[in-house]
């Protein structure tokens, strides 16, 4: 397949989000189930012969999420309580919902949709010796209730087979998001978070196929000499559409990120350690520099130095989601290190709901043309 053909079909399947869904499902002869934002342990998902759907909300207007939900909650949270409200993951076999933030923590008995919900917990205390137990006892109870309402039984040969294939995506991903860097004018903003974005409707046995082919034909591409400003986005998630679109408005290449929608996603594998669960509760207690994972020494802010360093990037740009308070929590300690080590910083507010940009718009103006 041509490089542009293997573009386009990521693009449009991250674009027509429901209609993928189901066509994945069908050519694969699966079940879908959600897990909602940011993280969820998606090879039981996928050892349940499912396909597990990234839940991340949507640009929507509002009308009966704030009945449930109070105006100072995340713009993530509203829009999928909105969906839910409609419908929207009704076709959904169960939804697994994560407790990592004060909004997610009640969410699991707020859910509208008729698809059953599976909330867990996230360990927060990872340096614990009691954390990776606990967590491996949370994941036994998703086991068992995807098991119950699939009537299935998931072996422990599934788990294993689904996270050797979930560590080679993400291998595959971390080698995209490098070789991307080098290929600016094909990979533009716009088209990198897409192709990532790609990977949360598909089966990902078809997505890695994909990812590697690009892979492949990317790297026999000569490296682009832009002359665009390069930069690294941190946050939760840089959407709606619109404010990446100004980006390449202005000349801005994103080379690297450190998003929760994006990279965070397959930063690191889960490490094989005796039963299949005990190996994905090991991927959350040794995960780093995440504002979502508790993190006392902050290894996030060096991580970010790092990051900007390794792209050679000329600036750091934070995409803070309005109301999400641990990424609020960041903020000062990185704006104080970036101006220590004299790396150009811009924060932008993210709100789903919003439609216009133009602050955003004149903060990367000015941005661009001060780096």
């Amino acid at each position: 397949m041509e490089i542009n053909n293997i573009i386009d079909y990521l693009v449009k399947s991250a674009d027509s989000t429901e209609k993928t869904i189901k066509e994945s499902c069908k050519r694969n002869n699966k079940e879908a189930v959600g897990c909602v934002a940011p993280y969820a342990p998606e090879e039981i998902v996928y050892a349940a012969n499912c396909i597990p759907v990234g839940i991340w909300g949507g640009q929507v207007e509002l009308t009966k999420a704030r009945t449930y939900l109070p105006a100072f909650a995340c713009s993530i949270m509203q829009s999928i309580m909105e969906y839910e409200t409609r419908g929207t993951y009704d076709f959904l076999k169960a939804v697994l919902i994560p407790a990592v933030c004060d909004t997610l923590k009640c969410f699991g008995q707020k859910w509208k949709g008729t698809s059953e919900a599976i909330p867990f917990v996230f360990p927060q205390n990872r340096e614990a010796k009691s954390a990776e137990a606990f967590l491996e006892s949370e994941y036994k109870y998703i086991k068992n209730k995807l098991e119950e309402i699939l009537g299935i039984t998931i072996t422990e040969k599934a788990l294993q087979d689904s996270i050797i294939l979930y560590n080679d995506y993400r291998s595959e991903m971390r080698k995209f998001v490098e070789i991307a860097s080098n290929h600016t004018d094909i990979i533009t903003p716009v088209i990198r978070h897409k192709v990532i974005k790609s990977s949360y409707f598909m089966d990902k046995k078809d997505y890695l196929e994909y990812i590697k082919e690009l892979n492949q034909k990317l790297r026999l591409l000569p490296a682009n000499n832009s002359k665009n400003k390069r930069i690294v986005v941190t946050g939760i998630m840089l959407e709606p559409d619109g404010i990446i679109e100004y980006f390449e408005k202005y000349g801005i290449d994103i080379v690297g990120d450190d998003l929760a929608h994006e990279s965070r996603q397959f930063r690191t594998d889960a490490p094989f350690s005796g039963s299949a669960l005990n190996s994905l509760s090991k991927r959350w207690t040794t995960y780093y520099a995440c504002s979502l994972a508790f993190d006392p020494y902050k290894e996030r802010i060096q991580y970010l130095v790092d990051l900007v360093n390794h792209y050679k990037a000329d600036g750091l740009v934070i995409a803070l989601m309005k109301f999400c308070d641990p990424e609020e929590y960041d903020i000062p300690v990185i704006m104080e290190r970036m101006k220590k080590e004299n790396i150009p910083l811009q924060v932008i507010e993210i709100d789903q709901q919003a439609k216009s940009f133009e602050q955003i718009n004149t903060r990367l103006q000015s941005f661009a043309e001060n780096m």
